[in-house]
């Protein structure tokens, strides 16, 4: 009888004698803790530092919103560093989904930001390959649509004067923009766009 009943309770009980589970359940060390801890401070920091067009588009609490704009708003040193330790504390009330949209706007920012360095890159190339040699008008012609082609040989030729002569960098400039109109919005990693000296 007592063997029944010790099954009987193995079926009313199943996994009651089953190994413990592992690292998920165990607590957090402190030094994990505080990792943690220091990693949303700093995306508090991050957010607090974005351009105000973009802080308005990052997913985020009522709560996180205004103690972020507060921080923005306060000017001396040691308020603003109160103020930031409260955003990494309101940040730890977030659950993990919420910090994850945060991160992935985040991310998304910066790989435009990236985007756009390699593309204002891209045109400075072309600028410089333009003044120095006659051959990469016809290379750039080829590869890009520029509607006034004479009003861009007088640019370079205008650039290239003030160049010899020490003058204020207006041509230079305009040669810059007349670039970024000819490209577009053509990607920058595009290989046709990749000027080679």
């Amino acid at each position: 009888m007592r063997t029944m009943t010790r099954n009987t309770q193995h079926s009313r009980f199943p996994g009651a004698f089953a190994p413990e589970p592992e690292a998920d359940d165990e607590p957090k060390s402190k030094s994990q803790k505080k990792r943690e801890m220091t990693a949303l401070q700093d995306l508090g920091a991050e957010l607090e530092a974005l351009p105000k067009d973009r802080l308005a588009r990052v997913p985020m609490p009522d709560t996180l919103s205004s103690a972020i704009y507060e921080a923005r708003r306060t000017t001396s040193h040691e308020g603003k560093r109160r103020q930031l330790q409260y955003v990494g504390k309101v940040m730890r009330t977030l659950d993990d989904d919420e910090i994850e949209a945060i991160r992935q706007a985040l991310e998304g920012f910066k790989g435009t930001s990236k985007a756009e360095t390699a593309r204002l890159h891209l045109i400075e190339r072309w600028r410089t390959l333009l003044l120095a040699d006659d051959e990469a008008l016809t290379r750039f012609l080829a590869e890009h649509a520029v509607e006034d082609v004479q009003a861009l040989r007088n640019i370079i030729r205008n650039a290239r004067k003030e160049q010899q002569q020490n003058k204020p960098p207006r041509y230079f400039r305009e040669l810059f923009q007349a670039i970024k109109t000819a490209l577009g919005g053509e990607s920058p990693d595009a290989g046709a766009e990749e000027p080679q000296a």
